[in-house]
């Protein structure tokens, strides 16, 4: 198994085990980038943020881990 392997075996089970967490940060990580950018740039924010989680959701071949709208706030 290459390096390469045995990383996306790692970021796969981190998805699989802490996909809810990983989708509130990256929903955190959008509304600072929208309040920085004072909403101007929303839309494509929105867009990367979704981009972002369907890439990490689709990691291990399954399109279950990751929350599809904002995270819930706990």
């Amino acid at each position: 198994m290459g390096l390469f392997d045995n990383l996306k075996k790692k970021a796969t089970t981190a998805v699989d085990e802490h996909g809810a967490q990983i989708a509130s940060g990256i929903d955190k990580a959008a509304e600072l980038a929208d309040k920085q950018t004072k909403g101007k740039h929303g839309g494509q924010i929105g867009k990367g943020a979704a981009a972002a989680k369907n890439a990490l959701d689709k990691l291990d071949g399954r399109d279950d881990d990751i929350p599809d709208g904002p995270a819930a706030k706990p």
